[in-house]
């Protein structure tokens, strides 16, 4: 992944000097090269690189730093040159620091190591260019960890990885980046959950359940609760159906969770939205937790809006101020996938369009 106006970083400890007063931080040095502040006793050996410095990438490499691991962020200039002059500053549900001396980049040509684990919280959308942009900077016997929303970006991953070293992973707590430099957890559902996609990974997923259950307890070890699991799809597929639910239309209404759980005229769109998730879901032979949508629906009502019920989707942000959104990894998956297995996603099929006809909305408005 390449972020605008390319230059490495590595974010100062306090009291250093600047050799670059308008940023206020120490001169570029190679990333592969040992840090002389930086004496890190560690839990495991593997350098960590998180590949999409945002709001959750932030508190994931942020934390795993502050537990002792070694961590390179690769993100925006903008917010990495915060962080280079006064640490990442984390705050909310998972509890206020401030993290310094974490290596920094904005363009992945300047990496310049290779790494035991890769994060990778890249929208969706970059998921194939960050890949190909990384592929040799993984070790041979590391692992990359889709920490991404939607559907696809396992397969993505796996093209430039290969089988054997791709984990997928369901997120489910939310974070923002409230300035430059700091991220906040506005909220926290359930612990992140780490593992194989045996339908994908076939002979290879008991050796990589081993591995994802070691980068869950050291992620969990760090303060975010994580957790291992056998078969990463059914709880990816929850998310989704909780996704393609709320997101689009929080982004189209901007409105928050519970006040689309509550809305009388909305309610019923969201219920047509999972059921045809959920049909494809079974279709595909994904082992929901769920005897039925209406089970589901139960679940999702009464027990998942309440702990995010003032929560608003990414999707609002990334609509009204990148004017591009992960749209066709959720909603337009399952429209995709559906199309692909005869079924019926016409809830899905409009909420699709609406975002995207929205996305160029924003898009011409930047333009003029």
């Amino acid at each position: 992944m390449r972020a605008p106006d390319s230059q490495n970083y590595q974010s100062r400890k306090k009291g250093s000097k600047s050799s670059r007063p308008a940023v206020e931080q120490p001169p570029a040095v190679a990333l592969s090269g040992e840090s002389d502040t930086d004496n890190f006793d560690t839990m495991s050996n593997s350098s960590i690189l998180v590949a999409g410095a945002g709001a959750i990438g932030s508190i994931l490499g942020g934390m795993l730093h502050d537990a002792g691991h070694d961590v390179t962020l690769l993100g925006r200039r903008a917010h990495l040159e915060a962080i280079a002059r006064g640490g990442l500053k984390i705050s909310g549900l998972l509890g206020d620091r401030t993290v310094a001396g974490m290596r920094l980049a904005d363009d992945a040509a300047k990496l310049g190591r290779r790494f035991g684990v890769i994060l990778c919280a890249v929208k969706s959308y970059d998921t194939e260019s960050m890949a190909a942009g990384l592929a040799d900077h993984l070790s041979d016997d590391g692992a990359v960890v889709s920490m991404q929303n939607g559907l696809g970006n396992i397969e993505l991953l796996i093209e430039s990885f290969g089988r054997r070293r791709v984990l997928g992973a369901r997120v489910i707590f939310g974070a923002e980046i409230p300035t430059p430099g700091s991220a906040h957890v506005t909220v926290f559902a359930q612990p992140v959950a780490i593992g194989p996609a045996p339908a994908i990974h076939r002979e290879d997923s008991p050796a990589l359940a081993t591995r994802a259950r070691a980068i869950a307890a050291m992620i969990d070890a760090a303060g975010v609760p994580a957790v291992g699991v056998d078969d990463i799809m059914p709880v990816l597929w929850t998310k989704v159906l909780y996704n393609v639910a709320l997101n689009p239309l929080g982004a189209i209404l901007q409105q928050h969770y519970g006040a689309l759980a509550e809305d009388p005229d909305v309610k019923p769109i969201m219920d047509c939205a999972i059921e045809e998730a959920f049909a494809v879901a079974r279709a595909l032979g994904i082992a929901l937790p769920f005897s039925s949508p209406a089970e589901y629906r139960k679940v999702f009502y009464e027990q998942m809006i309440p702990p995010t019920f003032s929560h608003r989707p990414t999707m609002l942000h990334d609509l009204h101020v990148r004017g591009r959104t992960e749209i066709d990894a959720l909603n337009g998956k399952i429209v995709e996938l559906a199309d692909r297995l005869g079924l019926n996603a016409e809830t899905n099929r409009i909420l699709t369009r609406l975002v995207r006809a929205a996305e160029r909305v924003t898009q011409k408005k930047k333009q003029r």
